[in-house]
Order: structure tokens, then sequence, then C-alpha cells
């Protein structure tokens, strides 16, 4: 089955911890499959799984980075996404929930995720959350820099394959057996997560059989904290003009009327705030302040599941053929409770009666220095609201897939394989609001208080002994108010069928690779939103079981209250017909929204050349992908309350031809470079083509509603893509390695936003204005960059040393997209370059690693610069723009083998304890949005292996 040079390069893999680059052409395999011969060989440790990924490196056409598994079913982290911050060139942020789930590769978030080279999905969504993959099922992880013309167009990003173990991957029997538990330190929780594999082989007279079993579950409770400064209006100073008093909040429109605004919300770059700026009101230049219009904080406890299952069967009845059936599940639970504490900081109250003087003087206005921003104030009688709600979800998804590999002659290889996969998201949300009307006397608070973190205070009213209006707990000072109560079902399924040839040849062209994919998607989902107000204003005391308290709150991380009442979201989810009874309201059924049918069909035709320059090697690949896709789309528009009709979204095409190029050059036995050009797709999600527009009530008083919808003419965004990279392979398990880049995007999708009047609910047809925001493909952009990464085990060091390496990188970004700006009606009124969302202009990580005998240890930290990460709601004058600060990670691992079966492991997350923050626009001082605690974590392990 294997040629000689290919044995000998395992052999060598073995023997020196390096691949040795084989010269001559491989008649039968290729690489890439040489490379996957090489990893049936098992090693073990920190050096050798780093060793392996440089070798799995070194021999693909692709610029790729891999991690592989230290040991079977050892993977070095809680999830894949956290180890994936160590990859050159990937960046990772949304941390929360015990974890950290976003990712991107060179800034960019749009990425195909597949397992085992199947592109998989959850629900109705085109993509699968990769932390929802536990770790101990993996053996190896691809991250895909470039693409080739046999693999899946879409993602401009890149790809990430996700590889399992199969029986044929070891020598005989197998079983292994692994349980951590895990202690969150912000609820003081210790979390269980087990882990199982059993494998084994048999020489039967029909064949080789193998099966292999590999379980998985884990459940977290965690708790995240958040403080948040509200957003920015403008304020009247002392100075000015009828028909305002002194400090009154201004609203953008004269009198509400649209037509004549004051000052325009949702600008990008906000409303001017420089001191003394001003806006016109009755032909007069009048300075305004830009204030908070609120203070909020955010307690989130909640407790996660993920059940997962793989199971592998292979059988080679000869040399020349073998089959694999595998089925995949991964399940996901979510409970979430969120108490909720919410003030308004954006009324003077009594303030109105005072002269400009007293008023001044009573709110204590204090500005940032040079700016007409302000930092702090007083606010008295301010409207005080709390929230408790529960969100569950809950996630089933099933992959089957049959296939095969055909040797049909010496130079013609054949592989086929049919996947089906089914995925059910369900998930509601179930809330209640508390006020306190006329039972708080004055909030002091300071924007910024330190560092971004904001502080406040209520005082006590000295004129009334009976009451302490600065106690947030009591629950006789809350009312029960509105009621929320949605749900979501979403569901998707997919039949795939590929099929793959290779004709092995001599000559220029060393191989010719073409096949077919064939895939049919489906896509529905449905929903259902109701909404009450006030349910009788009953006192919260009279209602047992249902006020609920929280303690300790951020740590002392911030000078806030530490405790505050909301309903108990598990008493009202648990009791839902009870409480919907005091509000008039009765459960729902879910309405559909839409339902999609998608239709890809992909052909490619790939060619592997090989030649020599000047002596040296030089080969690659070049290819041609020709794509289409057809969507039949039906969507459904409520035409009364509960009474959806179908509307037909119509049908869409698209018919792409994609080429694609890489050089190899070996310019020493131990450097070679690269060069790629390919162009990649990212196709619009069903969610944004969806055109049902959902509107939201105004439920904080600003004014306006808001409303989302999506938009069934959205193109695929499209992007031509350039690499040039260098390798260096200096010394046995180290490597110095970097790469060029060039992103050009075309048809980026942006969010248009502009007003619109409609009724006010579904029940009250008032009239009604909302912000409305659509989709568009509205932006071109650019990103380019570097990056830079080193793998290095030192020879030759002091015994005591010796064992220890590095693992460091550094990728360097600059990004621009064109933007277009918009008046409140959604004209256009201009363009702007800005940052692409996402992409930070530096990150990088640097791992000091030990592995020596029984011991291994690894410390790393990753560091990313700040973002732009998403844009406000357009109803504010701050700037429109949201960027996250820069976000750090710190994480610690250790192992220990007890004896070749019994092995123990150490580890910890986020250990320095990171505040995450956000804020406006370019200025992180004047402009502090929010600040974010998530737990350390702490985790004790063994792992049993025979």
């Amino acid at each position: 089955m294997f040629k000689r040079s290919h044995l000998s390069s395992a052999i060598l893999l073995v023997l020196s911890g390096q691949v040795a680059y084989a010269q001559e052409a491989a008649t039968t395999k290729t690489d890439k499959e040489t490379a996957e011969s090489i990893e049936v060989i098992q090693v073990k440790g920190i050096r050798s799984s780093l060793n392996k990924a440089l070798a799995v490196k070194r021999l693909e056409e692709q610029i790729v980075d891999v991690i592989v598994a230290e040991d079977i079913g050892k993977f070095p982290d809680n999830n894949v996404v956290e180890s994936l911050q160590r990859v050159t060139g990937v960046q990772v942020t949304n941390r929360g929930s015990g974890e950290v789930s976003g990712v991107s590769i060179r800034g960019l978030s749009d990425i195909t995720t597949t397992v085992n080279g199947r592109n998989i999905f959850t629900a109705a969504g085109t993509a699968v959350a990769l932390q929802d993959i536990p770790a101990s099922l993996l053996k190896q992880v691809d991250v895909y820099k470039t693409r080739s013309a046999s693999q899946i167009e879409s993602g401009i990003a890149g790809a990430i394959d996700v590889k399992t173990q199969r029986p044929f991957d070891f020598e005989g029997s197998k079983f292994i057996v692994a349980g951590r538990g895990i202690y969150t330190e912000q609820n003081e929780e210790t979390n269980p997560t087990i882990s199982a594999l059993a494998s084994n082989q048999w020489t039967t007279s029909a064949g080789q059989v193998g099966a292999l079993v590999n379980l998985s579950y884990s459940r977290l409770r965690y708790r995240d904290q958040s403080v948040t400064a509200g957003a920015m209006v403008p304020f009247m100073t002392e100075s000015t003009t009828a028909p305002f008093t002194p400090f009154e909040r201004v609203w953008p429109n004269r009198g509400g009327v649209s037509e004549d605004p004051i000052w325009q919300a949702g600008l990008l770059e906000g409303l001017p705030s420089a001191a003394g700026s001003t806006f016109n009101i009755n032909g007069k230049a009048t300075p305004y302040m830009l204030g908070r219009d609120a203070i909020f904080q955010s307690d989130y406890n909640g407790e996660r599941e993920r059940p997962a299952a793989n199971l592998s069967f292979q059988f080679a009845p000869d040399e020349n053929s073998e089959y694999v059936f595998e089925t995949f599940y991964n399940g996901y639970r979510n409970e979430g409770f969120n108490s909720l504490f919410f003030s308004f900081a954006d009324w003077w109250g009594d303030y109105a009666g005072m002269n400009a003087a007293q008023a001044k003087a009573a709110g204590n206005v204090v500005l940032h220095p040079g700016t007409n921003i302000v930092k702090s104030r007083s606010v008295l009688h301010p409207w005080v609201f709390t929230s408790g709600d529960l969100s569950t979800g809950k996630t089933d998804s099933y992959l089957y897939a049959l296939g095969g590999t055909w040797q049909l002659n010496e130079d013609l290889t054949l592989k086929s394989e049919v996947v089906y996969q089914d995925s059910q998201y369900d998930s509601d949300f179930f809330a209640m609001r508390f006020i306190r009307p006329g039972a708080t006397y004055k909030l002091n608070v300071d924007f910024n208080e330190h560092s971004g973190v904001p502080g406040f205070n209520f005082e006590d009213d000295p004129a009334t002994a009976a009451l302490n209006e600065a106690d947030m707990v009591n629950p006789a000072s809350y009312l029960i108010d509105g009621m929320y109560d949605n749900a979501n079902s979403d569901q998707g399924d997919a039949v795939t069928f590929t099929s793959d040839l290779s004709y092995s040849r001599s000559g220029f062209i060393t191989r010719i690779d073409t096949g077919v994919r064939y895939d049919k998607r489906g896509a529905e989902t449905a929903f259902s939103r109701q909404d009450r107000c006030c349910g009788g204003g009953l006192n919260v005391a009279s209602l047992e079981g249902l006020a609920y308290t929280n303690s300790g709150f951020m740590d002392g991380e911030a000078n806030v209250p530490s405790s505050w009442t909301v309903a108990n979201g598990h008493e009202i989810r648990g009791n839902a017909d009870k409480y919907r009874g005091i509000y008039g309201m009765t459960k729902l059924g879910l309405n559909r929204s839409f339902d999609i049918e998608s239709t890809t069909l992909s052909v490619y035709l790939q060619g592997k050349y090989e030649t020599e320059l000047a002596g040296r090697t030089l080969d690659g690949e070049i290819g041609v992908r020709y794509t289409g896709i057809d969507t039949d789309s039906l969507f459904y528009q409520e035409t009364a309350p509960g009474v959806p009709q179908p509307v037909t979204g119509g049908d869409s095409k698209t018919r792409k031809l994609l080429p694609s190029l890489t050089a190899r050059y070996e310019l020493t036995d131990d450097l070679q470079a690269r060069f790629a050009y390919t162009e990649t797709l990212r196709y619009p999600s069903f969610g944004d083509l969806n055109p049902l527009i959902i509107y939201n009530e105004d439920v904080t008083g600003i004014g306006y509603g808001t409303a989302g919808g999506g938009n069934p003419d959205l193109e695929p965004t499209e992007s031509k893509n350039y690499d040039l990279s260098l390798e260096w392979y200096f010394a046995k398990s180290s490597s110095l390695y970097g790469t060029l880049f060039r992103r050009d995007v075309d048809g980026f999708v942006v969010g248009f936003r502009r007003a619109v009047t409609h009724d006010k609910s579904a029940t009250d047809p008032t009239p009604y204005k909302f912000i409305l925001t659509q989709p568009y493909n509205a932006s071109n952009g650019e990103l380019s960059g570097a990056e830079l990464g080193l793998v290095w085990f030192p020879e030759n060091l002091p015994q005591l040393l010796d064992g220890f390496g590095v693992q460091a990188s550094y990728t360097r970004l600059s990004s621009s997209q064109t933007t277009p700006d918009t008046n409140s009606a959604g004209e256009i009124t201009g363009y702007k370059d800005t940052d692409v969302f996402g992409v930070s202009d530096s990150s990088y990580s640097v791992v000091l690693a030990y592995d020596k005998d029984k011991l291994g240890m690894r410390l790393s930290y990753s560091w990313r610069d700040d973002f732009l990460a998403n844009y406000e709601a357009a109803l504010f004058a701050n700037p429109l723009e949201m960027r996250r600060r820069a976000e750090a990670s710190m994480d610690f691992q250790l192992s220990y083998r007890l004896n070749d079966n019994f092995e123990v492991t150490l580890d910890g997350t986020n250990l320095t304890n990171e505040l995450y923050q956000s804020y406006y626009g370019s200025n992180a001082t004047t402009n502090n949005f929010g600040t974010a605690l998530y737990s350390r974590t702490f985790a004790l392990g063994v792992r049993y292996s025979m």
C-alpha cells in the first residue's frame, strides 16, 4: 500500500522528529496523503505534537497551520477555540459563558468549518460553532489560509478542518477514559467533563475491520458580570434657547416633527464633542453637552451541557479499497438566568424648577477636560427598573456518512461519499420587569470612575424616615411591570454527495484531480413573540417566591451596587402559565418565518505539477472550481396577530468560476517559499435573506422603536487572495516562517438604517417611529498584512533546561472598507473608509513549553489590539462605531504521567483575571461603554489509557 519513499519518510519522522522532504515525485500518493499516512504513527507530548504539526505544514501545498493532539483524546485546551488563539494569524474574541467563542483568521470571521472534510452546520445556520465540538474527540485541527480548487469554495477568511480519530489510526485495540473537574471562580462551582474512547480492529477472511466509539460529556456552570455606561444624548447647558430650559434633554426632532431635526442620531462620527460645540435651534447656534442616558449592569448565571459522540467503522477488503461509515452527534443545552439593573440618567427631575446656577450646582456636572462630554453628575428621582429573565437553548445535530476509496489501478484512485445531516435548535426567553415608582431619591454616577469602569450609588432621602431609597434589595419597593415571552425553533438538513478522481502520471503535470460536489440544503425557522404591560401594578412582595436577590456583584472590581432584586427567572419560567395569566396572556404557537431550499453543484479540475528550477524542486497546483447555487425561498409575513401568510421570496442563482494557483519552491534543503492566488466566496446567511421585518417597541424611553429584517436580494461576497510565504525548518522540531498576504473583497454586507413609520404593535395600530436596519452589499474592502511564526526547541541545553521550547507568533494587519453614511431616511450622504469589523492591527501569542520525560508544561499568553466590533443602534449622539479594547489571556497547562497508563493534568484559563471593555469611536476615556468580568477557571484531571 505504501511506496518505499513514503515508508522511509515515516521511519525518518520517528528517528529524527522531522519529516524528510522527498525529492522524487510521488506516483500514487500526494504529499498530503503521505502526511496523513505518517499521522498513523502515534506520538506523545507537547514537543512531539508541535513537531507533527510542522511536518504537516511543510508537506501541504496550501498555506496551513496545524494543531495536533498531544496524545489520543488529549487536546491541549477546554475547547478548539482556546487552542486556536496560539495559531499564527488567528485571533479569538467573545469570551463569556466560561469560554472563548469567536474566531477570525487574519481578522476575518467568515470561516468554513468542516469535520473530516465535511461541511457541517447547526440548524438553520450555515456553520457550526467550533466550541460545540468537544476537544476530547479531536485528533487534529488544520487551519487553511489558502484554498485549492478541490476544497469547498466558501469562507473568505479561510477554512478550519477538524479531524477525529478512526480505528485504523491505531495498531490493534485502544481504550482511553478521562475526567476533569473544572472550577469556575466567580460562581464557585466545580464542573465535570468526562470522555471515553474505545477502538479495535480485526483481521477476518473478508479483510481488515475496525470499529471506534468516542463519547464526551461536559457541564459548566458559569457567571458573567458587566457594568455599562449608557449611550450619549445631548442636553442643554445653562446657556439655552427657547423653548428649552437649562439642562433639558434635547430629542432629535423639534416638537416631534421629523422633517425639522435639531440633530441626527446614528452618525458615523457622532455629534461633535469638542468644548463649545453647538447646534441650531430656531436659527440660533446653541451650545450643548453630551451626557449618558443610563447606567446599567448585568449578572448572568448559566449552566451549559454538551454531550457528543463519534462512531467510526472502517473496512478494507484488500490493499486497493477501503470503506468508512461514520456518525457524529453533538448536542448543546444551555439555561441562563440574567439579573439586569437599569437606571436612567437622562433627566433632571426637580432641577427643572431651579434657575440655571442652582440646577448646575445640584446636578454636580463635571465634564471631561476639553470636551462637552459629561464625566459625572447627580440625578434626582431617576427612573429605575430591574429585569429577571431565563433563556434556554437546545441543539441536537446528527451527521451520517458512508464512503469509500478505490485504487482502480496503479495510477487511478476514486473516492466517493454520501453524507446526511439533520440539526434542530430550540430556544425561548421569558422575562419580567420590576419598577420602583417614587422609591428612588438620588443617583450619583461617574461614567468613567477609573480605567473605563463606571461607578455609581444611590442616596437615601433624609426627608423620608420610613423608606430607605438607597436600598435596591427590598421587594416592597418594586412593582411588577412588563413581561416578555419569546420562542424560536430552527431546523436544517442536508444531503451531500462527493466524488473525486485522481490520475497520476509522469511529466510536468504529475497528477490530475477532478471531482463533483452536490449539496441539497433545507432550512426553516419559526418564532413567537409577545410582550405586555403592566401586570396590574402588583407589589412584588405580595407574590411569594417571585423576588430574587443576587450578591457579590463584580467582585470589588467596580464601585457599584453589589445586590438588587429581580424577578426569579427560574420561578417565572417554571410557572409560565401562572404569570402569563396575570398579564392576560396565553402561550402562543410558533409562527413560521421562512423556508429555504438551497442546491449547490460544484465541479473542479486541478493539476499538480513538479519540475526543477536551478537544480531545486518547484511544484504546486493549478486549478479551477465552478460552483452554482440555486436558492428557493418562501417567507411568511404576519398579516394579523398570530396569522402568518406565505410570501414568495423568489429564486436566486449564483454562478461563479474560481481559479487557484499555488507554487512551492525549495530554496535549500531546509528553506522553501510559497506563492498562492485564490478566489473565495461568502454566501449570505439564510437569516440575512429573510425579508420578514420584526418591530420592537421602545422599552428604554428613547422615543423610537427598532426594527430589523433581511434582504432577499443579497449577493455573495467575493474575495481575491494573494499569499507569499517563506518557511525555514532550521533544526529538529524547530521552524521559523513568515507570510505576506492581501485580500481584495467585493460586496461586504453592511447594515443600512433608516427611519420608518409602522403600527406601534400587533395590537396597537397607532403610527410609531422605528429605526429599521437591513443588510446590503454596500461596501468593498481590503485586508493586507504579515504574519510571523516560530517553533524552537533549543538543542544542547543544560540537563535541567533540556526539553524547554518556545512557540510564538505575531500578526500585523491593515484593513479598510468603504462604508456608506446615510441620513435618517436611509439616503446615502457620503462614504468613509473605516476598519473592517473584527480586525486588530496587531496580535501575538507566546508559549513557553517544557516537555521532558513524564512532565509536560505550557504557559501561554495571547494578546490582540483593539478593534472595531460592531455598530451601536442608530438612536444616539455618540459615534456609531463600537470598539473593543485590547484583549489578553494567560493560560497554563501541566501534565504528568504517573506510569504508562495513568496521567494527571492541571490547567487554568484567564489567569490574570482580565476585564474586557468596549468604547465608542476612537476615544476610550471619554467614550467608554461596557466593562465585563469573566471567570477564571482551574481544572484538575486524570486520564487512563491502555
